[in-house]
């Protein structure tokens, strides 16, 4: 399997698995906002293919989910893209200078900053028009809701990124769709440096969720 080849198959297969898990994963968290896990996969292939490949996976897997479940259309096409996009592309493109742990977490860390910055300023600007509510009541609600919603759905999906990175691109090397790694760290000392990491950020993501739900 040449190179084009390969990262085209492995671009439509972390597509799909992105898709799937969004459609089962899904759960309403407040008003409209919902969390799913489909960020984590496509931040795992941009880790895997580069910040393009996450790109696009983010733009089919938004475009598949609008005719599909969706029922916000191009806005929420839109918006899916801008969430996504402003998460993994930030992770993916410090991974692409330099494969470590640390700048895995760099990177994830300044999406998740990104993302929720981001997603603050376009709710303020968006959701007044698919909610048909005033900016008044949006600007009311970016502290208490959209702030932390969005630090809980970026940081849960930074830890599942850490945690889950390793295992796939393991799999996808003994199914030769990756080629071998050139270089590792002694393996328990490496996979418990990151299960801890994990662990830390999603016990992080849990507490966003709680002052989620502080009224």
């Amino acid at each position: 399997m040449n190179e084009k080849t390969r990262k085209l198959t492995l671009t439509a297969m972390i597509g799909a698995m992105a898709f799937l898990i969004m459609l089962v994963g899904r759960v309403p968290i407040v008003m409209f906002l919902k969390y799913d896990p489909k960020d984590a996969v496509i931040a795992i292939g941009g880790f895997l293919l580069g910040p393009m490949s996450a790109v696009l996976t983010s733009v089919t897997v938004s475009l598949i989910e609008m005719f599909s479940v969706s029922d916000t259309g191009w806005i929420g096409f839109f918006m899916n893209v801008l969430s996504t996009c402003s998460f993994v592309l930030p992770a993916a493109v410090f991974y692409s200078r330099k494969r470590t742990l640390r700048s895995a977490v760099i990177g994830l860390a300044a999406g998740v900053v990104i993302m929720a910055a981001t997603m603050m300023a376009w709710n303020y600007i968006v959701t007044p028009l698919f909610m048909n509510v005033s900016r008044d009541f949006v600007a009311s609600k970016l502290l208490p809701v959209f702030l932390p919603f969005n630090l809980f759905k970026g940081v849960l999906n930074a830890g599942l990124t850490l945690l889950i990175y390793k295992p796939v691109s393991r799999a996808l090397r003994r199914a030769r769709l990756m080629p071998p790694a050139k270089a590792a760290a002694p393996a328990s000392r490496s996979n418990l440096m990151i299960t801890i990491v994990s662990l830390f950020v999603i016990a992080t993501a849990i507490l966003c969720f709680y002052l989620l739900h502080i009224r």
